[in-house]
């Protein structure tokens, strides 16, 4: 796998406060005393004490992130079996906790204080050097909804939440086999965010599997706060504008791509995973058409690789013809254009800007407005804005009719940040075109091919499997092959275990068999 160059890690991170060695002391004065300084200042740290037969003992959670009716039902109450005065042992105090689903141990105070952190309840018992782990982690949670940034006519309705562990359960529904393995792992010396890597076993190259838990491992950062931090620490090139990673809040996207050869993370507080490797064509691809019939996703992929063409060169093609090339124009659509720009003062490419610049900030305005009324903003806003330009004679109507089209282009690629990073790039598109004409056009997307070409995501071609040309693979980029046609997994990823279904499975085949069979015999 081709490694990225990073700069050097940071050589000194803030160290905890508490050495990692010291062990528990059997005093319990002691431990409550060393954690009651560690958590000073910590309002929703609760320290419990009880009494467990002839022990003192101290209940430590964070409250908020804990379910106490569990720690009440399942743990206090079974507590209070022990009579008073009666000594007890480690093993004995696990027995009796039966009801808790989780119960484990520790005697190193720097893994106490992280247990705690993460959602743990820890029993202190005095007398005992080790600490009791039992978990019940709950809280306030969102439920399990419909996706919003990728929502579909047909297909499931459920969505990645804030919890990992619901998202990990989400994707073992979709998959519901042995080879699935989930690797956990913290990241952050202040967040300690849990993050879990997705794989299946006898699909994905160890190769990949062992690349990301390198970079993974090489992260050294104070928190992470969502997968978009992730996402920038371990691309292959952090400065092409194009995501070389695919985000995710659908679990039924993370199972398809697994069962490519593909690995996911999943990230605690964020419902947003990450798949990798990821290629150019995954971008313009939608969940629906896997589940539409193939008709309609052949129509509606070809739809959209025509719109994303619109959407980048459709500006910059308009100032190229009307600045530099009037003969390819209708002679009597020239002269409708040039009657509708004959009052206006500025440049194409001057109206262009202006009427481009206007549209994202119409649509950040929407986006960034309370849910209900932003989307009426930003429609109403555009339709206002750019009657009253043509009016006052800042802005030819053609211009506006143009900018409109490739607003609505933008809108139909099915990922964000693909279709943000094409937006970006109609400007340098159109600069270029104000310049040189077509010839900008043409050399702007030599240059843009070139890259894409160049680009890798974790040893993958970007372009592929375009560029490298791998025919057999093409059935699933332009067009939507039939699933009975669909028989191999794509080999960008795996080398192995590369069939996928059985094949033959032509819809009719065993029927048309039975018929004829059956005709034969009367």
């Amino acid at each position: 796998m081709r490694k990225l160059l990073r700069p050097k890690p940071i050589s000194k991170l803030i160290e905890p406060t508490t050495d990692t060695s010291t062990k528990f002391s059997s005093e319990l004065e002691l431990n409550k005393k060393i954690l009651q300084d560690v958590f000073q200042h910590c309002s929703d740290i609760v320290f419990r004490s009880l009494r467990i037969g002839g022990h003192e003992a101290v209940l430590i959670f964070i409250e908020g992130i804990v379910e106490t009716k569990d720690i009440e039902l399942h743990g206090l109450m079974n507590l209070q079996d022990f009579a008073l005065g009666e000594r007890i042992e480690l093993e004995q105090l696990k027995e009796k906790i039966v009801s808790i689903a989780q119960v484990d141990t520790t005697d190193n105070l720097q893994d106490v204080i992280n247990k705690v952190l993460l959602g743990e309840t820890l029993l202190v018992v005095d007398g005992i050097r080790e600490a009791l782990v039992l978990s019940a982690k709950g809280g306030i949670r969102r439920g399990v909804s419909e996706p919003e940034t990728e929502t579909s006519i047909r297909g499931p309705r459920e969505g990645f939440t804030e919890n990992i562990r619901v998202n990990t359960a989400l994707v073992r529904q979709k998959i519901r086999s042995s080879h699935l393995k989930m690797i956990s792992k913290e990241v952050g010396t202040e967040t300690k965010t849990s993050l879990v890597i997705l794989y299946m076993d006898h699909l994905a190259p160890k190769e990949l599997v062992d690349e990301v838990l390198n970079r993974i491992d090489r992260i050294k950062i104070d928190g992470i706060l969502e997968s978009g931090y992730i996402e920038e620490l371990i691309e292959d090139n952090p400065w092409s504008i194009f995501p070389q990673i695919q985000n995710s809040e659908r679990p039924d996207t993370v199972a398809a791509n697994l069962l490519e050869g593909r690995v996911c993370i999943l990230i605690n507080g964020t419902p947003f995973s990450l798949i990798l490797p990821a290629t150019f064509w995954m971008f313009l691809q939608a969940s629906e058409d896997y589940y539409q019939r193939f008709h309609i996703s052949f129509f509606l992929r070809w739809l959209r690789i025509i719109l994303i063409f619109l959407a980048l060169a459709l500006p910059a093609f308009y100032i190229a013809i009307t600045t530099y090339h009037q003969e390819m124009i209708p002679t009597t659509l020239l002269y409708s254009i040039a009657a509708s720009r004959e009052a206006i003062p500025f440049p194409a490419f001057i109206e262009a800007m202006i009427m481009e610049l206007a549209f994202e900030a119409l649509r950040e305005a929407g986006v960034r407005l309370p849910k209900v009324i932003g989307q009426a903003v930003s429609i109403l806003g555009a339709l206002v804005i750019g009657s009253a330009a043509v009016e006052a004679g800042i802005v030819s109507a053609p211009m506006v009719i143009v900018v409109s089209l490739t607003g609505i282009a933008s809108f139909t690629i099915p990922r964000f940040n693909m279709a943000i990073s094409i937006r970006l790039l109609r400007f340098p598109m159109m600069m270029l075109a104000a310049a040189f004409g077509l010839l900008g056009i043409v050399i702007g997307s030599i240059f843009l091919l070139t890259h894409l070409c160049k680009l890798r995501s974790f040893g993958v071609p970007y372009f592929s499997p375009v560029g490298p040309l791998k025919w057999d693979e093409l059935k699933d980029v332009f067009i939507r092959a039939p699933w009975w046609a669909l028989d191999k997994r794509p080999t960008q990823v795996i080398k192995e275990n590369v069939v996928r279904q059985a094949f033959g499975l032509f819809p009719g085949t065993s029927g048309s068999s039975t018929n004829d069979k059956k005709g034969n015999e009367s």
